[in-house]
């Protein structure tokens, strides 16, 4: 070989060297700078207004509730400087994110995640520092989120379960609303909450049978068919719960409710007792679906088979795997979890069924999923952020923040713009989910 074969370009260096920018340049990938962008856009934010601009007060944060068998004493951090530290610390992370990326380097999932938590507290500082009584209970607000969590645990489960065998679940919306129906009519009607619960698996069953057979056996587009289906199911419980429920209240929308399920000892432990050891029977079931689903995906061979088929199902076909029976009852199981979850609403939140009470949280569990990179423990982080989100716009407005009623309102859902459109960074769905399989 020649010496001029062998010889760097001009302007180049030696073989090897190249910048960044020019292995981005002849590798065709650039670089994605979303979530850099995006922390340190965050990160501006709270230095300006969880910082510079906040409250002279105190913000104080009770630990320990009355019911607790030892007290812890309460939090007290000082609102503007608690803001500066905070941002401070998030502006640094921000600027490890930029570092990382101009070496072409992803973002750690433990970066994002603690920016995530900081930024939570300043603004939970901030927040409760300029209320008119600037004080909270700690342990309160995490049970309420984990409790107004539930539903969307189960619904993002269930997504999890479709999209990881290629089927995208738009229609979680209308699993749990029908579950929430169901349960309330089969309950009233039994006297048995139980029999409700099991009822309402078989609505979100019965749903997703219907998603399954469309998308999977006729080939129509999964979107659509998930919209139609929130769209029928919204208009027949609608429907039903007008001439129905409504004709006869006592006997039709009157279920008894799943009690609360106090471990003994373990549930007076603080924070931690409410959340794990102080719940209903389907706040039981939530964290045993998320380990059993989890588990079931990525530690057996059912998972590695469902995962083939959401993955490459051509491939999974030739392997002698039934790519469109996979599919199919994989989408039921999905449903039968949504279902119980839509059974909260109307076992364990309130006594009755309404109209529209699943809320839209079929597509806030959407977006956990999406958050969650379609893993079960990270979908269970993202829903519980959310109900944080959802719970704290409600407590706030209690302590009388000056923050408006309608951004706080909004909040949840803001949540979930953010946490979908900037903070995911590179999450890949499965490889065919949305994609009908046709054998041959």
């Amino acid at each position: 070989m020649s010496a001029t074969a062998t010889s760097p370009l001009p302007g180049r260096g030696t073989p090897g060297t190249e910048s960044t920018a020019e292995v981005q340049a002849t590798s065709g990938k650039p670089v994605l700078w979303k979530t850099p962008v995006m922390l340190s856009a965050l990160g501006i934010v709270a230095f300006i207004f969880f910082g510079l601009m906040g409250s002279d007060k105190t913000a104080k944060f009770g630990i320990s509730t009355g019911g607790d068998f030892f007290q812890l004493p309460a939090v007290e951090v000082p609102s503007m400087a608690g803001g500066i530290v905070l941002s401070v610390i998030m502006l640094g992370l921000a600027a490890y994110a930029v570092f990382l990326k101009t070496r072409d380097r992803p973002v750690p999932t433990w970066l994002t995640i603690t920016f995530t938590v900081l930024f939570v507290a300043a603004f939970l500082i901030w927040v409760v520092g300029g209320a008119r009584t600037p004080s909270i209970s700690l342990a309160g607000l995490i049970a309420g989120s984990v409790t107004l969590a539930v539903p969307l645990v189960f619904g993002s489960l269930s997504g999890v379960l479709c999209e990881r065998v290629g089927v995208v679940n738009i229609a979680i919306e209308g699993q749990l609303l029908g579950g929430a129906f169901t349960a309330a009519i089969v309950a009233s009607v039994t006297q048995n909450p139980f029999v409700g619960l099991l009822a309402a698996a078989v609505a979100g069953a019965a749903v997703s049978m219907v998603l399954a057979a469309f998308s999977i056996k006729y080939l129509v587009n999964q979107i659509i068919v998930g919209v139609v289906l929130n769209v029928l199911v919204s208009g027949v419980t609608g429907f039903l719960f007008s001439t129905v429920m409504q004709e006869d209240k006592a006997r039709f929308n009157s279920p008894p409710g799943l009690e609360i399920v106090e471990i003994p000892v373990l549930s007076g432990i603080p924070i931690i007792g409410p959340i794990l050891f102080k719940q209903s029977v389907v706040g039981y079931l939530m964290y045993v679906a998320v380990i059993v689903v989890w588990v079931g995906l990525f530690k057996t061979k059912w998972g590695l088979r469902v995962r083939a088929v959401g993955e490459h199902p051509q491939a999974a076909d030739t392997m002698g795997i039934k790519v469109n029976a996979t599919r199919f009852w994989n989408v039921t199981l999905g449903g039968a979890i949504a279902g119980i979850g839509g059974s909260f609403f109307t076992l364990v939140a309130i006594d009755s069924f309404t109209k529209e009470i699943s809320g839209g949280r079929g597509f806030i569990a959407l977006a956990a999923l999406i958050f969650g990179r379609w893993n079960p423990i990270g979908a269970f982080f993202a829903a519980l952020l959310f109900g944080f989100a959802d719970n704290l716009q409600s407590i706030v407005t209690i302590i009388g923040t000056p923050v408006p009623s309608q951004f706080m309102a909004m909040l949840p859902y803001l949540v979930t713009v953010l946490a979908v459109a900037g903070l995911v960074g590179r999450s890949r769905p499965p490889a065919a989910s949305g994609i009908p399989y046709v054998k041959g």
